[in-house]
């Protein structure tokens, strides 16, 4: 379907590290296999010291600015926000087909804090997209996003991995 995948950037940027081995361990899996379609990134903004002690707004407020530092004036940002559309793997793949065949230089996804985002990354944003009407442990969102959009090159490549 598509002849030529590299164009387009794509990066994943998440709140606090992946420190948990088994998702360390199928996070790497998913980005190593990524790597066979997309110039593919991730950034770990760490957690705030002694957020406990900071209102929530505030810590939203803080993370915020890191994200906002980490996103680019071009890029087409993406939030994995439990308002956002929920989209079956194939139109995953179509929305990204889509990006890519547009002038989208940076593809940048963000996956936030415990206490989701703040208002400027949503105005930030050009897009939400949720996984779920479940809520996930944010680290073991990372696998199941990288994991969706290793299906997704697949779907768009027409490999045999995808079963529909």
């Amino acid at each position: 379907m598509i002849l030529y995948l590299r164009m387009m950037e794509m990066a994943l940027i998440t709140v606090g590290r992946t420190d948990a081995g088994w998702v360390k361990e199928g996070l790497d899996m998913y980005v190593s296999r990524l790597g066979r379609y997309i110039q593919f990134s991730m950034l770990e903004i760490p957690y705030l010291k002694k957020s406990q002690s900071i209102p929530h707004d505030k810590v939203k407020e803080m993370e915020g600015e890191l994200i906002l530092k980490a996103i680019k004036p071009s890029d087409e940002v993406v939030l994995l926000d439990e308002r956002g559309s929920g989209l079956r793997s194939v139109e995953l793949a179509s929305f990204l087909g889509g990006r890519m065949a547009s002038s989208v230089k940076r593809l940048v996804f963000v996956i936030g804090g415990a206490y989701g985002f703040s208002g400027a990354v949503y105005s930030r944003a050009d897009s939400m997209l949720s996984l779920s009407n479940m809520t996930f442990p944010h680290q073991l969102v990372r696998v199941l996003f990288a994991e969706q959009l290793y299906r997704a090159f697949t779907i768009l490549k027409g490999e045999p991995y995808h079963h529909e």
